[in-house]
């Protein structure tokens, strides 16, 4: 029973930190930290990369599940979490955030440079203070979350170059774009929970779905030329140029689709296609960087 017990714990304390969430995060900062410094880079430094990344984010995502226990114990989809359920206490779940966040920190400044771990700082800050407290006032959080949301792979730039050269802002927007159609489908897929929970969601304000449909296609037009922006500065070559392309068109059609159709399936094909770009769109440009 003890070993259950303990084992229960464990696994509510991970399911704190988002694990499915941080490992595309995790992802999106290696992406970075190899674009900076290609075959330069040390294994000191990627590990910090790697594990003050993971730290960080995990520990803004257990302070977002704190912070949202009372709305998230309202949604179906979330009232099982472990502070929704009342399975953790806030104290423990605040404390071992913190230590998350300030382990995290500590890795970054002393295993890659301060410029990394502010950038990392700048990350908390705004997804914890100003985009989980605005969820519950407007729509228009979802683009305030969409800013440290793309700061990851600007970590890993600066962990690799100690700057935040003009590319670092290249892979910013990339993601920061890609994120909108990616949360939209599904703020329209779960529109329902997330009016139980309060959450004025653009799917939930506007159900028409006129708007949402407007927004996503008009991130993903704006994705397809900046993801080709790589190549025009030197960072990717043309095999990058010629399948971003066909990522981007592809994604911006489905977004049309769904804007035609305005149904669950389509938001779900939109969703499930945003989840495959990135890592495609990644793997490209570490396969053809310039």
């Amino acid at each position: 029973m003890a070993i259950a017990a303990a084992r229960t714990r464990l696994s509510d304390f991970l399911t704190l930190t988002k694990l499915r969430v941080n490992l595309l995060v995790v992802g999106t900062a290696l992406a970075g930290y190899y674009m900076a410094a290609g075959d330069e880079g040390t294994v000191v430094t990627l590990v910090a990369v790697l594990v003050g990344t993971a730290c960080v984010a995990g520990g803004a995502a257990a302070l977002n599940q704190i912070y949202e226990r009372d709305t998230d114990a309202l949604m179906i989809r979330t009232r099982h979490r472990p502070m929704a359920a009342g399975r953790l206490q806030v104290a423990e779940a605040t404390a071992f955030a913190f230590a998350l966040i300030i382990a995290g920190l500590l890795q970054l400044a002393l295993g890659a440079n301060l410029i990394a771990a502010g950038v990392a700082f700048v990350t908390v800050v705004c997804y914890a203070l100003l985009y989980t407290p605005l969820k519950r006032r407007t729509s228009f959080a979802t683009v305030i979350g969409a800013v440290p949301g793309a700061l990851p792979p600007v970590i890993g730039w600066a962990a690799a170059r100690g700057t935040l050269d003009p590319g670092a802002w290249l892979l910013f927007l990339i993601v920061f774009l890609w994120q909108l159609p990616h949360f939209l489908a599904i703020a329209w897929l779960f529109r329902d929970d997330y009016a139980r929970g309060g959450f004025p969601m653009l799917p939930v304000v506007e159900p028409d779905g006129r708007s949402t449909a407007r927004q996503s296609i008009a991130y993903a037009a704006a994705l397809v030329p900046v993801s080709l922006s790589t190549t025009a500065v030197g960072l990717t070559g043309a095999v990058y140029f010629a399948g971003a392309m066909a990522l981007g068109l592809i994604f911006l059609a489905l977004t049309v689709w769904f804007g035609l159709r305005r149904t669950r399936t389509a938001a779900r094909v939109v969703f499930v296609a945003s989840i495959f770009y990135l890592p495609f769109l990644w793997i490209l440009m570490i396969a053809d960087r310039g």
